[in-house]
């Protein structure tokens, strides 16, 4: 097992550049995960990191469970300091793993969300991880959105990233364009409710900016317009709690159409 103690170290400044910089994610087509649970999650979807990172301070049970899981992966030990200054948790488990940014593979979708401009990344973790529960076979980014795969996504996603397909800097418009299902778009002054809407069949979500909504562009290629019934006295819902309730509404009528309760 190697053992870095200096800043100089030219993989240690590989791998800051790694934590701080979306640019150098992209570049490089690497990130991090941060923390026992997530790499567990990671390895659960059958997937093996490229570099494992120990803080030389910390050992604990969980840790070395993990390291059996990945024999022959490289490992190395860093100083604590070292070790904090990748990792962005308050309280840190100890263990870090580089792994290659996963390729998303097809475009091709019956039930996902188009996303435009989400620009908090616990929203985009948590609609990540909306998504993979609700099985979504597709998420789609616009350019504008937050780096789906930087540490605060990536934890708020909690392994979601790892059981759904996500495509970033993607031209939304043209990808709705492309898509023959019920286009959906959530407005406060829509007539219809979500829950008036046959969901059963190939169902795409548009959700847009925290702050300015979706854009004319994106919107007009909506099929349907609906509002999420708010009968207490909030104007309208974070964007990731509204994905949240879509989606499984579409779930609950599959669900049901299947002959599931």
């Amino acid at each position: 097992m190697k053992r870095i103690q200096s800043r100089e170290n030219p993989f240690f400044r590989e791998l800051l550049k790694i934590a701080t910089s979306a640019r150098n994610r992209k570049q490089s087509a690497k990130t991090l995960l941060d923390g026992t649970h997530l790499i567990g999650s990671f390895l659960d979807a059958g997937l093996k990191p490229l570099h494992v990172l120990l803080n030389a301070a910390s050992h604990s049970v969980e840790i070395e469970a993990l390291k059996e899981r990945m024999q022959g992966i490289p490992v190395t030990e860093l100083d604590g300091k070292l070790f904090a200054e990748i990792s962005e948790l308050k309280t840190a488990t100890g263990m870090l793993a580089l792994i290659e940014v996963q390729k998303p593979g097809p475009a091709d979708f019956s039930f996902g969300l188009l996303l435009e401009d989400i620009q908090d990344p616990g929203n985009l973790g948590s609609i990540i991880r909306t998504s993979a529960a609700a099985g979504c076979d597709g998420v789609f980014l616009s350019p504008g959105c937050a780096d789906a795969w930087s540490p605060k996504v990536l934890r708020a996603a909690m392994g979601g990233h790892f059981c759904t397909r996500i495509h970033e800097c993607q031209d939304l418009p043209e990808v709705a364009s492309a898509f023959k299902g019920m286009k959906l778009a959530t407005s406060l002054r829509a007539e219809a409710s979500l829950y008036e809407c046959d969901l059963s069949g190939d169902v795409a979500f548009m959700f847009g900016n925290e702050g300015a909504g979706l854009s004319e562009s994106l919107s007009k290629h909506a099929t349907h317009e609906i509002r999420i019934p708010m009968p207490g006295g909030i104007e309208s819902l974070n964007v990731a709690a509204a994905s949240a309730i879509c989606a499984f509404e579409a779930v609950r009528q599959r669900l049901c159409k299947g002959g599931r309760q």
